[in-house]
């Protein structure tokens, strides 16, 4: 197990932290899906623990800082524990009722981002599972970036659906009430990962 600053997170500890949990598990192999920085996360681990991997689906994540709209790193220079959606603030204190720790989860997330360092194209390229890229056509990651990505995973499809980042899959804070495509991308991504 490798260890870190207590600090700071990276997206490459959060993929040696899971592949820790699903030794602990005893589970050899998994599908990953991850959506935003959740889906830099399921990259990792299929760079840095490949065996662990059958198929991945990454939803509005990103290799490259170029890859995300200009003002999205402008914006989180500013933002404090205010600018998170409070759907996501309550629901963190209903499983740990302790604003300090929601804060230092907080200033972690944002660190981690803000200190983010590009990937290189090959460690894109050492993905070679099924890979499925999903965004939405007004998403915070540029559709060019996600383009590029399916260029150098090598079994890569993509999916682009009309929404925002993450009201494509029903995210509690972009759900746009009534809508059919969330639906539609479970199908999408079901029939994904169960396909031989």
């Amino acid at each position: 197990r490798r260890t870190y600053p207590a600090t700071n997170r990276t997206f490459e500890q959060d993929a040696d932290d899971i592949a820790s949990l699903l030794a602990y598990l005893k589970i050899e192999k998994a599908n990953f899906l991850g959506f935003s920085n959740g889906g830099n996360t399921a990259m990792q681990i299929a760079i840095r623990h490949p065996q662990l991997v059958n198929k991945l689906v990454i939803a509005s994540s990103f290799y490259k800082r170029e890859g995300l709209i200009p003002v999205l790193f402008e914006n989180l220079e500013k933002s404090t524990l205010s600018d998170m959606p409070a759907p996501l603030q309550s629901a963190f204190l209903k499983v740990t009722p302790d604003k300090s720790k929601l804060q230092a989860m907080f200033d972690k997330d944002k660190n981690r981002m803000l200190q983010f360092k590009d990937w290189s194209d090959d460690a894109l390229r050492s993905i070679t599972f099924p890979t499925l890229l999903i965004q939405g056509d007004h998403d915070i990651i540029t559709m060019e970036h996600m383009l590029k990505m399916s260029q150098l995973i090598p079994h890569a499809q993509v999916m682009i659906l009309p929404g925002t980042h993450g009201s494509y899959i029903g995210e509690v804070c972009a759900a746009e009430k009534d809508s059919k495509i969330p639906a539609l991308a479970v199908d999408v991504i079901a029939e994904f990962l169960q396909k031989q």
